[in-house]
């Protein structure tokens, strides 16, 4: 693979990775593997299938780690974060017939909904890229429970932002927040006292009062959030020329068809819950190859 993309695998602790696949497979064979008694131990090869076009393949280290698992080697025939075609041959899986198809649907369906993922961040950084906008595109902490790396890692092969991976992150101060704190700037101050330096403090702001209220406070980050295009491009504007160091996010309501009106000089970042919330997948299969004569 391209070393760009080979670097993002140093990014998952193999303790982490490791613990990821061995939760799949429990998962999915908790006990007893009847089928396996079919099958036995016999060496066996199965290709994988590249079934959706103008695909982005992502998930390559968690796939391989499935397979690594249950004692299978895999040999990828295409770099991760290059476009596929239908009908691709992708990888070749070789191993104990048992032991493949007990790591076959898990790592599927990691592989679909990576590459799926890593497809539509690829189609956003494009559209991006096309109308010349100097900020970043990122995800959210609207992730499957139990899959966020996976996800989270194929943003990035996808070419875009993750956002904040988690609560302990970065701070970011949504309405409930402000409701139960009593305001953005108590909000803001608490939150302050015990990230101190290390971390930026987002705030969500639903006008551009709200967002130099923030600002002032002492936010590094302000979201504006649900705004319509005309709207956005306003407070963003009034924002930045009050504080030129300000980021200013955009979120809410955004997606593929209507990204390219939120765009603006004046805007760091656009991030965008569709990413994982009902992305499509990538239609990947694995065929056993039947034993020569």
């Amino acid at each position: 693979m391209s070393s760009s993309k080979h670097i993002l695998t140093y990014l998952i602790p193999p303790h982490n990775l490791a613990q990821l696949v061995q939760g799949w497979l429990a998962e999915d064979t908790p006990n007893f593997d009847p089928a396996g008694v079919c099958v036995g131990s016999q060496e066996v090869e199965a290709r994988l299938l590249c079934k959706t076009p103008h695909s982005i393949l992502a998930g390559v280290p968690f796939f391989t780690a499935v397979f690594a698992e249950v004692g299978c080697t895999v040999d990828w025939l295409h770099q991760e974060g290059t476009e596929i075609d239908p009908v691709t041959l992708t990888a070749v899986v070789r191993g104990p017939a048992r032991c493949l198809l007990l790591g076959e649907r898990p790592a599927l369906n990691c592989l679909a909904r990576a590459s799926g993922i890593a497809t539509l961040c690829s189609k956003l950084q494009a559209i991006a890229k096309a109308s010349g906008w100097h900020g970043e595109v990122a995800g959210t902490r609207k992730t499957t429970p139990g899959f966020r790396v996976v996800e989270k890692y194929a943003m990035l092969v996808g070419g875009i932002s993750t956002h904040r991976h988690d609560l302990s992150g970065m701070v970011m101060l949504k309405d409930n927040h402000i409701w139960a704190s009593g305001s953005i700037t108590k909000a803001v101050k608490a939150a302050r006292s015990v990230c101190g330096f290390s971390s930026k403090i987002e705030v969500e702001c639903c006008s551009a009062e709200e967002g130099r209220e923030a600002a002032e406070a002492g936010a590094d980050i302000v979201m504006l959030d649900n705004f319509q295009p005309k709207d956005l491009h306003i407070a963003a504007n009034t924002l930045k020329v009050a504080f030129p160091n300000l980021l200013i996010e955009a979120s809410g309501g955004i997606n593929p068809e209507n990204i390219s009106m939120y765009f603006s000089p004046h805007v760091d970042i656009i991030s965008m819950g569709c990413i994982t919330l009902g992305c499509p997948v990538v239609d990947f299969s694995l065929k056993v190859q039947r034993p020569r004569a």
